[in-house]
């Protein structure tokens, strides 16, 4: 008996520890699951992605879609049974409920109207809505509602994917600027360790060397301030990706795909349609519509079933006010009809038709202003696509110019200021190049915005 006792009682602690662990798990889930973290290194696909989670203007319009979504579903309460419950009790130290008094006079022997001094009530009252105007225009609202907000949604997204591309070339612009100033600076480095040789060898004068100490302070000087610029860019790019200032953010690309990427079809056809502002606006015209056949058929009456269940106590002493009951039960319809409002249901429809009206004019200006931006992105592509071809030929032209110029020098044909010309040309062309490369793509993302193909399904 002792052992089964025993064995009963670790049973118990044990099986209260197993509820324990239950209860608990899920909190240490939770407290354990990772916040979403930032990956080492970062391309392009992956900083837009973790702006599309993170950015608080995409997870604000997430929000106000969800708060929109229980808008919707306490509008359409309406439609539901509104059951509530009313009860009193009341003691009158004065004169006596006269009708209280009478229906006790019924049930208690003895008892007249002028006894009673204690009365309560106890009862359940439903109201079920058969028809009604306002909750008719908040189930006729509820798609295009719906539709609105995850509009709203979807151009919030679509802001993010562009500003965080283009935020990202404008680093990896700084980033390219950082490099091509470095690989300048190593050569000006070697052609002032040469130079400064042929001075001592007797060959040239101090000229050369002082012009390239002064090239070379010119580019570490441009490299401080580029490094700096990268910092700023680097940060705006945190920023508009939805990361706090104190996460390291490194980048990774390739160039030759970015290369790859600059073309873009300039034959599409520009479909309104097609972009999410004008989508938007059409919502908002479904939904000043609906305001308009509110008002339109305000005039109809409201009807709506109604039933109750009262418990009625009256007593003449307080403790036997809920000896006995008398019950009452009732079902019925409600309908309310509106005569006369003071015109303001034909002033309000008269506002809502001026509402569609300007959402029209809203229309037209958006169609203007959206062929206006496709034009000018249009024109911002192509001029900096054909710039981009040009400069790319550059590059290589400077580069066999300094490498002919740079030996032709050590041989003593050209002076070193030739070389410090053909170095310039060759910096001013790579840093160029790598400019209009970044430019095109920037150019791209414009161009695909303006006509509405820029969505986080096309990445």
């Amino acid at each position: 008996m002792l052992f089964c006792g025993t064995f009963i009682h670790r049973m118990k602690i044990f099986h209260r520890i197993l509820i324990l662990f239950f209860l608990l798990s899920p909190l240490s889930l939770l407290a354990q699951a990772p916040a979403d973290t930032v990956p080492t290194a970062l391309g392009l696909r992956q900083c837009i992605e973790y702006a599309l989670r993170n950015q608080p203007a995409v997870r604000q319009a997430s929000i106000d879609e969800a708060i929109n979504e229980r808008d919707i579903h306490i509008g359409l309460a309406g439609w539901l049974p509104q059951v509530n419950s009313a009860n009193s009790a009341s003691h009158y130290f004065k004169g006596s409920p006269v009708n209280g008094g009478a229906a006790a006079a019924t049930g208690s022997s003895g008892t007249t109207a002028a006894d009673i001094r204690n009365i309560s009530t106890i009862g359940v009252q439903a109201t079920q809505t058969i028809y009604n105007n306002d909750v008719m225009l908040a189930s006729r609202a509820a798609r295009f509602s719906r539709q609105y907000y995850k509009q709203n949604t979807q151009s919030s997204q679509i802001d993010v994917v562009a500003d965080v591309s283009k935020a990202f070339f404008d680093v990896l612009l700084s980033d390219k600027q950082l490099q091509i100033i470095r690989e300048d600076i190593v050569r000006l480095q070697r052609s002032l360790k040469d130079a400064y040789a042929r001075y001592q060898a007797g060959v040239v004068d101090k000229t050369d060397y002082k012009q390239a100490t002064i090239s070379l302070n010119n580019s570490i000087a441009q490299r401080k301030s580029t490094e700096e610029a990268y910092k700023s860019k680097l940060a705006y790019l945190k920023q508009v990706m939805g990361l706090t200032a104190e996460h390291e953010l490194n980048l990774v690309y390739d160039s030759t795909r970015y290369e790859a990427e600059t073309h873009a079809d300039t034959m599409q056809v520009l479909d309104f349609s097609h972009r999410i502002e004008y989508q938007q606006l059409l919502s908002q015209k479904n939904l000043d519509q609906l305001n308009v056949n509110y008002y339109k058929y305000g005039f109809l009456p409201s009807l709506s079933a109604n039933g109750a269940y009262n418990l009625a106590y009256f007593s003449s002493k307080l403790g036997d006010l809920y000896n006995t009951s008398y019950p009452q039960a009732y079902v019925g319809l409600t309908l309310n009809i509106p005569i006369f409002t003071g015109t303001r249901r034909l002033q309000n429809l008269a506002k809502a038709r001026l509402q569609i009206d300007r959402t029209d004019l809203d229309l037209l200006n958006l169609r203007n202003s959206i062929n206006t931006q496709y034009v000018q992105a249009l024109a911002g592509y192509k001029s900096n696509y054909t710039n981009y071809q040009l400069l790319k030929q550059n590059v290589d032209l400077a580069n066999d110019v300094y490498k002919v110029v740079s030996l032709q020098y050590r041989e003593g044909i050209k002076t070193y200021l030739d070389v410090i010309v053909a170095q310039s040309d060759l910096r001013t062309a790579e840093l160029n190049y790598f400019n209009a490369l970044f430019q095109v793509l920037s150019a791209k993302i414009d161009l695909q915005k303006a006509l509405g193909n820029l969505s986080p399904a096309n990445l």
